[in-house]
C-alpha cells in the first residue's frame, strides 16, 4: 500500500480535556516520507515535534509530546484518526497546550478528514514485521502486551477493572474493519468516584458529559456526588447509583474500545504500521508508550540483523586461512581473520574462530578473558582489506591502510569459544583507492559490534 495525505487543509477549535484552555488546530497536507508533525505555534514561533515516540511522555492519563521546553497534551485520539484511516503525513499547527477534546473520541477527527479527501502518493507505506512472538510486562502498572507473526495488521485490547465494576470487555482491529464505524466514536471514559480527586489535582479542567462516558460504582459517596452534580451543572440528571452509567453508551463495550483507540494512536508514534497482531492486556497510555519503546528497540535490532551472514561450517570457504595469507600481510599473532565465506564486488564475509590460546587473553583480562573491542574492528579491518584488495589484479603488491572509523559501538562481550562472523559492505565506489564500508561483528544472532570504516589501498614500494 501507498502513503496517503490529506486532500485540503483542516480547522478546528476546542478546548482541551485537561486544561481546559481553548486551541486552535490546522491540519495541512504533506509531501511523502515526511511523516505526522506537529507545529507549535507561539507568537511568531513555529517550534516542530514529530510524532515520534522518543519525545512521547506520561502526562496523567494522556500521551503528551515534548521536545525542549515545547510540549503538546492529549495527542492520542487525533493520532488514532490519522492511523486509523490510513494517513501518514500531516503538518498539524496548533496554538495552544493540548489538542481538543471535542465530544471525548476520534469521531469529529474522522469526519474532518474524510470532508478533507485522502490522497494516495508514490512512495509505499512502511512497515515492521514482527517475526516471532513478543511479551512486555509494565511491572509498575500490571499491563501485559504480547506481538505475534501474522500477515494482516491487528490489533486487540482488553480491560478487567473488576475492583471498579467495569466487567471484562475486549475489542479488536483490524485493516478488513471500518475504523470509523467500529472504533473512532467510542469515548474516553471516567469512574464518577475519581472524578472529583482528578478535580482537585487540578486536571480534567474541560470535561463534561458532552466528551466523557462518566461510569459510577454502587458505592459512592453522597458528598461526592453533589460536588460532582454542582461541578457539571447536572442538577437535572438523574444520578442513580444503582446504575451504572450516567450518559448513554455508544457500544456495550465502549470503555474497551476506547482503550483500543488510545492504544492505535500511541502506537502510531512508531512512524510505521505494524505487520503482526498485537494484543494489549489492561492497556494506558503509560505502558503504551513503554511497549511502543520496547518495540522499538526490537525492530532496530531486527534491522541491524536483517543483512546477518549464516555461517555453515560444512560448506567449503572462498579462502582458507592460507588463502586469506596471500592477501594480507598479518601473521600471527595478529592474523585475525581465519577463512573468508563470501566475497564480491561490494560485500565479503569472514569468520574468526576465538579461542583460549589467543595471546591478548593473558592480560585482557587475567582470569575473566574478554575479546579487545578494537581487534574486533581490526579483524573487521582485516576483513575489508581482502574486500578492497580484490579490486586489483595483483593483491600482493598493495596494502591496505585504514584512514579512520566512525560510529563505533560494541554490543556484547565476546569470549573463547566464540565464533565471529565479520560483515563489510562496500558504503560508495571505490574511488582513488578510498575504500568506504560498514562493518558488522556477529556472534550467533547477536551483533557484537559495528563501525564505519574507510581505508586506502596503496601499492607496496619495493625494498
Amino acid at each position: 500500500m501507498n502513503q496517503n495525505t490529506i486532500g485540503k487543509s483542516i480547522e478546528f477549535s476546542g478546548i482541551g480535556l485537561h486544561t481546559g484552555v481553548k486551541s486552535n488546530v490546522r491540519i495541512l497536507p504533506a509531501k511523502a516520507k515526511h511523516g505526522i508533525v506537529f507545529h507549535i505555534l507561539n507568537g511568531e514561533e513555529n517550534f516542530e515535534i514529530r510524532a515520534d515516540v522518543k519525545y512521547a511522555v506520561y502526562g496523567n492519563r494522556c500521551t503528551c509530546l515534548k521536545r525542549e521546553d515545547y510540549s503538546i497534551q492529549t495527542v492520542e485520539h487525533l493520532l488514532s484518526a490519522l492511523k486509523g484511516l490510513n494517513i501518514d503525513n500531516v503538518i498539524i499547527e496548533i496554538d495552544g497546550p493540548e489538542v481538543p477534546i471535542l465530544d471525548g473520541s476520534a469521531a469529529q477527527f474522522v469526519e474532518f478528514i474524510e470532508a478533507a479527501g485522502i490522497v494516495a502518493q508514490e512512495e509505499e507505506r512502511l512497515y515492521l514485521e514482527v517475526e516471532e512472538l513478543l511479551h512486555f510486562v509494565d511491572e509498575e502498572t500490571g499491563s501485559e502486551y504480547f506481538a505475534y507473526p501474522s500477515k494482516k495488521s491487528t490489533i486487540e485490547a482488553s480491560i478487567d477493572f473488576l475492583d471498579k465494576k467495569i466487567d471484562y470487555q475486549s475489542a479488536r482491529f483490524h485493516e478488513n474493519l471500518s475504523y470509523k464505524n467500529e472504533i473512532a466514536r467510542a469515548r474516553t471514559f471516567v469512574l464518577l468516584q475519581e472524578i472529583k480527586p482528578l478535580l482537585e489535582a487540578g486536571m480534567i479542567k474541560g470535561g463534561s458529559l458532552k466528551n466523557a462516558l462518566i461510569i459510577a460504582e454502587e458505592d459512592i459517596k453522597r458528598e461526592n456526588v453533589n460536588t460532582i452534580i454542582s461541578k457539571y451543572e447536572l442538577d437535572n440528571v438523574n444520578v442513580d447509583l444503582n446504575d451504572l452509567v450516567l450518559n448513554e453508551q455508544r457500544f456495550p463495550n465502549e470503555p474497551a474500545r476506547h482503550k483500543l483507540l488510545d492504544l492505535i494512536g500511541d502506537l502510531s508514534l512508531l512512524g510505521k504500521t505494524i505487520q503482526g497482531k498485537i494484543i494489549a492486556k489492561r492497556p494506558g497510555h503509560k505502558s503504551n508508550i513503554a511497549f511502543a519503546n520496547y518495540l522499538k528497540s526490537y525492530f532496530l535490532e531486527k534491522r541491524k540483523l536483517k543483512g546477518m551472514p549464516v555461517y555453515d561450517p560444512s560448506v567449503e570457504p572462498i579462502f582458507d586461512i592460507e588463502g586469506v595469507k596471500k592477501f594480507i600481510p598479518h601473521r600471527y599473532p595478529f592474523l585475525l581473520v581465519d577463512k573468508i565465506l563470501t566475497l564480491s564486488k561490494d560485500e565479503v564475509v569472514g569468520v574468526k574462530n576465538v579461542t583460549g590460546n589467543e595471546a591478548f587473553f593473558q592480560g585482557h583480562f587475567p582470569g575473566n578473558p574478554v575479546f579487545p573491542g578494537v581487534l574486533q574492528m581490526e579483524g573487521l579491518a582485516q576483513t575489508g582489506g581482502i574486500l578492497a584488495l580484490n579490486t586489483v589484479p595483483d593483491p600482493e603488491n598493495w596494502d591496505t591502510y585504514f584512514l579512520k572509523m566512525d560510529n563505533v559501538k560494541f554490543k556484547h562481550i565476546v569470549r573463547p569459544g566464540d565464533t565471529m562472523v565479520y560483515k563489510m559492505v562496500l558504503l560508495s565506489p571505490v574511488r582513488r583507492g578510498i575504500v568506504h564500508m560498514q562493518g558488522t561483528a556477529y556472534v550467533g544472532n547477536k551483533l557484537v559490534s559495528e563501525g564505519e570504516l574507510t581505508a586506502q589501498i596503496v601499492k607496496r614500494e619495493k625494498s
